[in-house]
């Protein structure tokens, strides 16, 4: 499958099949954020992988019953210590993980798993659940799974906008 074939395929499953993801499989996902880019190379990253014990706690943080499905879930996280900032003080932590995340998610569907990106959670409470110290910022939590939902691979013909609807060359007309 070519690259683009594989981002279409991509998609947010809302719905996973009670079945486990096996360690193999968890730990190529894993290595494909591992390897993402970021700022400067300072992979300012963790990826917190909940699957036992902290299961029923991540939940509470995310309150959609097709959240409660998933089998496994990654909580990307930045760590502002370690992220590069641009010279304007722009901090690209967020950025870094975000790339790490969407490594993760291609990843994923490449062998037949499902994640969706969840964003709008209760940051406080997932901090809380985590333990996170304070220049740790959970920025994305992924559940993962088998979907229990089929994907359709066309839509993005008419759920995307066009090229000549995003591209601009060289800079903007006034």
């Amino acid at each position: 499958m070519d690259f683009v074939q594989l981002a279409k395929k991509r998609y947010s499953s809302r719905k996973y099949k009670q079945q486990s993801v096996e360690d193999d499989k968890l730990n190529f996902i894993l290595d494909a954020g591992r390897v993402a880019p970021s700022a400067v190379n300072y992979q300012p990253w963790f990826f917190l992988v909940i699957r036992n014990e902290n299961i029923e706690n991540i939940r509470t943080c995310y309150h959609r019953d097709w959240f409660k499905t998933a089998p496994t879930y990654i909580v990307l996280c930045a760590d502002h210590s370690k992220s590069w900032k641009r010279s304007d003080g722009k901090d690209h932590a967020d950025i870094d993980a975000a790339i790490a995340a969407d490594h993760i998610t291609l990843a994923a569907s490449n062998i037949g798993l499902a994640t969706c990106w969840v964003c709008n959670f209760n940051r406080q409470k997932l901090s809380e659940v985590l333990n996170l110290p304070d220049h740790i910022e959970p920025v994305v939590i992924l559940p993962l799974g088998y979907p229990d939902d089929e994907v359709d691979t066309e839509r993005h013909a008419s759920k995307r906008k066009t090229l000549g609807e995003i591209v601009v060359f060289e800079r903007f007309s006034k």
